[in-house]
């Protein structure tokens, strides 16, 4: 089992930056076993990925993010955090972490198994 907890959201101006914690608490398996998914969900659309950080290897991200966002992990901290630079209007959603039994993380919000309850983000033009 896993308890997340996001944290970090908040009102920003346009080009601002942000950046959100993931903690994590677990159960049986320790969080350095888990992939930590980002994804976010804008008022009247589907959650759709960000970013997603492997147990190990490279982090892989979404086009519309890329370059901007940069997704880490502090195994020690059981922690995963999500940069975010050059923030745009288009960025503001309720944003999502989640642990994956997949060790190398995958990008649909149906392959994730554990989620936190979200952190609002709201970019301002």
């Amino acid at each position: 089992q896993v308890r997340l907890v996001e944290s970090g959201g908040g009102l920003v101006q346009a080009g601002g930056s942000l950046r959100l914690s993931c903690a994590a608490s677990t159960t049986g398996r320790t969080f350095s076993t888990y992939a930590i998914g980002w994804f976010r969900q804008a008022p009247g659309k589907e959650r759709i990925f960000v970013a997603r950080v492997p147990i190990r290897g490279d982090s892989y991200y979404s086009d519309s993010v890329k370059g901007r966002f940069t997704v880490s992990r502090d195994n020690a901290e059981n922690s995963a955090y999500l940069q975010m630079d050059a923030l745009k209007p288009e960025d503001t959603a309720v944003y999502y972490c989640a642990a994956d039994l997949d060790p190398r993380g995958r990008s649909s919000p149906n392959d994730y198994d554990y989620w936190g309850q979200g952190t609002q983000v709201t970019v301002s033009s």
